[in-house]
């Protein structure tokens, strides 16, 4: 009689086979989505119904994912949503999915006994790619609804990314801005995770002048700092 494994043990398992291939989905739906926004009237409809089945087929694989790592995480649903908001945001918001990427980077730099990066360059460099693929997928989607829209200013993908440096950077100078709703609430996303990531960009980075600066202070010998008589 075979024993089943525990459940965290065949969650680990779960985790390190599905790796790769959520990483791999990551970089379709990015692909399929990228192409059927920007080349949607040039492109043989067969081609850009290939693109959307792609990308349907990436959602697939997040989507059960999700299941299987709830199942074998034995919490209810209602818990298992609390504790894995991230993974139930990314599989519910399309415009979220490319960031997936950065978790998954995230997980294979746990499994290494001792980091290549420090702490503070880990953390500016997840959250300089979190904001690369947001912004990307963010106008992307920007411009898919944006670019038809009677009224609109954002009317080539060149506006939409610029609208959209400008929007994760909160600066907002107002030359191009969306005017569907789905384009607004793009707009709030963006402006909210912008201050967040940011933030946390400049953050580490001030935190790490700061230990650096000290750890400078302290290998000095007594009286040597400026001023000292």
């Amino acid at each position: 009689m075979s024993v089943r494994p525990p459940k965290p043990a065949r969650q680990e398992r779960w985790d390190r086979r599905m790796e790769t291939p959520l990483a791999v989905a990551s970089l379709v739906y990015l692909a399929g989505y990228t192409v059927h926004v920007l080349a949607r009237h040039r492109l043989p409809q067969i081609w850009l119904d290939l693109c959307l089945a792609l990308t349907f087929a990436a959602w697939s694989i997040f989507l059960v994912d999700y299941v299987v790592r709830l199942r074998f995480s034995g919490l209810g649903p209602l818990r298992f949503v609390r504790t894995h908001l991230l993974d139930t945001v990314v599989v519910a918001l399309p415009l979220l999915r490319p960031v997936r990427m950065v978790s998954i980077y995230d997980r294979v730099q746990r499994r290494r006994d001792k980091p290549r990066l420090s702490l503070h360059a880990r953390v500016m460099v997840y959250a300089s790619l979190t904001t690369s693929l947001l912004g990307f997928a963010g106008a992307l989607t920007v411009y898919r609804y944006e670019v038809d829209a009677p009224g609109a200013s954002i009317l080539t993908f060149g506006d939409s990314l610029w609208w959209t440096c400008a929007t994760l950077a909160t600066v907002g100078y107002g030359d191009v801005v969306p005017v569907t709703p789905m384009g607004r609430v793009t707009a709030v996303g963006l402006m909210g995770c912008g201050l967040a990531l940011l933030g946390a960009v400049t953050g580490s980075f001030s935190s790490w002048l700061i230990q650096a600066f000290t750890r400078e202070d302290e290998k000095k010998p007594p009286g040597t700092s400026p001023g000292a008589s």
